[in-house]
């Protein structure tokens, strides 16, 4: 059974702190970097490393709207919940797939 968003508060696998900029900016150069990669990967017909490098690109992103709003992951499923929770049911975020 997947995670609720209330499980990853409940577990410790989604932490409040302090909200941060700074480490927003540092994840989502953490994703340029990334996305660069999955480009090369793609170009080299390494599909493989193309979509683990575009994981990453996701993870990072993802990860910097949580320090934007205070929190810190232990999870990369709770991220999704949060998402869902905090932005696609506000229609925020678009959900898909």
């Amino acid at each position: 059974m997947p995670f609720r968003f209330k499980d990853c508060i409940e577990k410790g696998l989604l932490r409040k702190i302090p909200a941060s900029e700074d480490n927003a900016v540092r994840s989502i150069k953490k994703a340029e970097g990334w996305f660069k990669e999955a480009e090369r990967s793609y170009q080299s017909e390494a599909y493989d490393s193309s979509v683990l490098s575009s994981y990453m690109v996701m993870f990072h992103s993802a990860r910097a709207i949580l320090f934007l709003d205070g929190y810190r992951e232990k999870s990369h499923a709770c991220i999704a919940r949060y998402l869902e929770d905090n932005y696609v049911a506000g229609k925020k975020l678009e959900k898909r797939g």
